[in-house]
């Protein structure tokens, strides 16, 4: 299994989990949840729009309010739930659904990333404390693809690449989001009741490209509204993120310089999303 998820990792970016152990119902809530917080009114949310991308709790349009409204066809609503936790008031249910949602994926993530390491050759407990992992960082979204049918706008998200380690992605059944692989794009059709997960940034940077974060986008649909729920799986804030010294060598020369995770994660979610042009910030070459 350690070298299947390599090959899904290295080939493709992006592989489907089953039999994750995530309750069915635990996962339909938090979708239940997340509509709820959607169709709430605009006094009840107004607080929590238009703050700095670093705020634990930001709700708004497309990728970012403020620079990109024309790009991106959907709501969101992004929360920060560890090292530190935290959630809405409403609606009431929400906190606690949202704790034990985040506490599950969060388990699935770390142990997917053990695998990944073990897969690399590398030795877990380094890797770790290098990332500092004990205190990694978890981010909840919920978004919200509305039916559209303006011409000018097909895509709910643009082409881009995560922040982070990992994605792991909940849908509500309604199709749309594509992975590019080996230059074509390649609609996503899950099984039921599968979590989706993609590789990330910063696993292409610890990487030092051997792993590459996936490209991948959502289309809209024109009759029904898409959910989903994607939980970001990242290092420390505080981790300064660098290609393994164990795979930069004379014939495979660093890539990346080391960059702390919060200043990357600042400066790509303060600016509009150009495919992988965040990695930029980062490439040496």
């Amino acid at each position: 299994m350690v070298q299947i998820l390599a090959k899904a990792c290295e080939d493709w970016g992006f592989f489907m989990l089953l039999n994750h152990g995530i309750p069915n119902r635990l996962s339909d809530e938090m979708l239940e949840a997340f509509t709820v917080l959607f169709g709430m009114s605009y006094d009840e949310k107004v607080s929590y729009m238009g703050g700095h991308v670093l705020d634990p709790i930001r709700i708004g349009t497309g990728f970012n309010s403020k620079t990109d409204l024309d790009m991106c066809w959907k709501h969101y609503v992004k929360i920060f739930v560890h090292p530190e936790f935290h959630s809405v008031t409403k609606p009431l249910n929400f906190r606690d659904i949202s704790k034990d949602y985040s506490e599950c994926t969060r388990a699935i993530g770390l142990e997917l990333l053990k695998a990944i390491w073990e897969g690399l050759g590398m030795e877990e407990s380094h890797i770790n404390e290098s990332l500092k992992l004990s205190s990694c960082f978890q981010n909840l979204t919920g978004n919200l693809y509305p039916p559209y049918q303006n011409p000018d706008i097909k895509f709910g998200f643009v082409p881009h690449s995560d922040h982070g380690l990992l994605t792991l992605l909940y849908q509500n059944g309604v199709d749309g989001l594509q992975i590019k692989h080996q230059d074509r794009w390649v609609s996503v059709k899950p099984l039921p009741n599968s979590i989706m997960v993609n590789t990330c940034d910063h696993l292409e940077i610890v990487t030092n490209g051997k792993y590459k974060a996936v490209l991948h986008r959502v289309l809209l649909n024109t009759e029904v509204a898409r959910m989903s729920v994607a939980t970001t799986i990242g290092p420390s804030l505080d981790a300064i993120v660098e290609p393994i010294p164990d795979l930069v060598n004379e014939d495979f020369p660093a890539v990346f310089r080391g960059m702390k995770y919060r200043d990357y994660l600042e400066q790509q979610q303060s600016n509009s999303l150009v495919e992988k042009g965040a990695l930029n910030l980062v490439r040496l070459s």
